[in-house]
């Protein structure tokens, strides 16, 4: 392939024209990043408020994890489960007391590990529980997001994951998210349930936020009803929320805890699925693996990833800006007729637009912040997801406050917007 500087544009019509149009991204190519900056091709410097989908919670190309990547890369990257390595033992004992379990069963993406908690409990259901064979059935909430694959895609309320892709995986039985009467209800209705899968905090609904006191209730059910409790933290889990897990805000701790995305501070695919040894014992040889899943690669980037979380107290600082954030965008939305609301923990936030009259509002916004120098992506058309990466300093912050007040309020004037939602200049 002829090695020549491409635009932009150019590199835009190449991922139309030979990728699956199975994204929508933004118009901005991005080249190189460093900490809480990214630069497109053209070298203009841009905030990132998405994180990757809070997968670089250590910030673009850390370089102690960029170090272990490549010692460890030099020495052996993947042998599979054939053979041990001299990474993954040490992985898995950090990673176990990092977290306070017993096992982990290392995967590679977010989706596989959810798929490896669900056959994971539906075992345990079986040879533990005492359940009639296939009759398991687990209890999920409505507007989740744990993944793409066949089966997760059949518990999915939304309906662009979910429509001409069946027929779908039986098994599942959908409640409304921070309701416990219904988790109740089906736990006492139905006697095959193995377990309840569920976000601490929507990530891809917009950061919805359940009312204090909602996985503690339901943590509870579970127990009495003899149910496993699996909390999906691949997006809230690592420090995001402003704990080191979002259930840690109610003490609670999942029977089965699911990791992915910040596992490696965003450089090399990694995930976890975590539980006592009561549970992970079902898994015998031959029953479930992976080729990469444990590679020594990834064992090292992992441990590094995780030792900057705590050397760098990034669970303390992603707390303290995320009250800052929205206690900024409150005073925001006070005087706003476009921002609504804000809500989120940490530094997993979302702004609610007000798009009456004008669909495309959040996507629009979020073409103002680039032109500005912030990167952030909307979600449901009306919700803006802002997630920086946690080594983000109180000063950059608010700098990027300022933009997205800037931006907003020249919206509020903007002859267009007037045009388009009815309203009325007030001068």
């Amino acid at each position: 392939m002829e090695n020549k500087k491409r635009t932009s544009f150019e590199l835009m019509e190449l991922e139309n024209k030979f990728g699956a149009h199975n994204y929508h991204p933004l118009p901005v190519v991005l080249d190189r990043g460093e900490g809480v900056f990214v630069w497109d091709v053209d070298g203009k410097r841009y905030f990132d408020f998405l994180s990757a989908y809070s997968a670089v919670n250590q910030g673009h190309c850390h370089p102690k994890i960029i170090g272990a990547l490549v010692e460890q890369s030099k020495k052996l990257t993947l042998t599979s489960r054939a053979f041990y390595n001299s990474q993954l033992g040490v992985f898995e004992e950090f990673v176990s007391q990092y977290f306070g379990y017993d096992k982990v069963l290392p995967m590679n993406t977010g989706a596989e590990a959810v798929e490896t908690a669900i056959k994971l409990c539906r075992k345990w259901g079986y040879e533990k529980k005492g359940l009639t064979d296939n009759k398991a059935q687990l209890i999920v909430c409505e507007n989740n997001f744990h993944g793409r694959t066949t089966t997760i895609i059949s518990f999915s309320s939304d309906h662009e994951a979910y429509n001409h892709y069946g027929p779908y995986t039986p098994g599942f039985i959908e409640i409304p998210y921070n309701d416990v009467a219904a988790l109740e209800k089906v736990l006492n209705e139905n006697l095959n349930i193995a377990g309840f899968l569920v976000e601490p905090v929507q990530g891809e609904a917009g950061a919805l936020v359940p009312d204090h006191g909602y996985l503690k209730k339901c943590y509870d059910l579970c127990h009495q009803h003899n149910v496993l409790f699996i909390a999906d933290e691949v997006q809230t889990g690592i420090a995001r929320t402003g704990k080191l897990l979002a259930c840690d805000y109610e003490q609670v701790h999942p029977d089965i805890l699911i990791l992915g995305k910040a596992m490696s501070g965003g450089v090399y695919p990694v995930s976890a699925v975590l539980a006592a040894n009561e549970i992970m014992e079902v898994f015998h040889p031959g029953q479930h693996g992976s080729t990469f899943g444990g590679n020594p690669l990834a064992a090292a980037v992992s441990v590094a990833a995780l030792e900057v979380i705590r050397d760098e107290k990034l669970v303390d600082n992603a707390y303290k800006l995320g009250e800052i954030f929205r206690s900024e965008m409150r005073k925001l939305c006070e005087s706003s007729t476009i921002a609504s609301s804000v809500r989120g923990k940490g530094l997993l936030n979302a702004l609610v637009i007000n798009n009456s009259g004008h669909k495309n509002l959040a996507w629009d916004i979020c073409l103002k912040l680039i032109d500005k120098g912030l990167l952030a992506k909307p979600t449901h058309t009306n919700i803006i997801r802002f997630a920086p990466p946690l080594v983000m300093t109180e000063t950059q912050l608010h700098e990027c406050i300022d933009i997205i007040k800037l931006t907003i309020n020249e919206f509020e004037k903007s002859e267009t917007f007037l045009s388009l939602s009815g309203r009325t200049r007030v001068e």
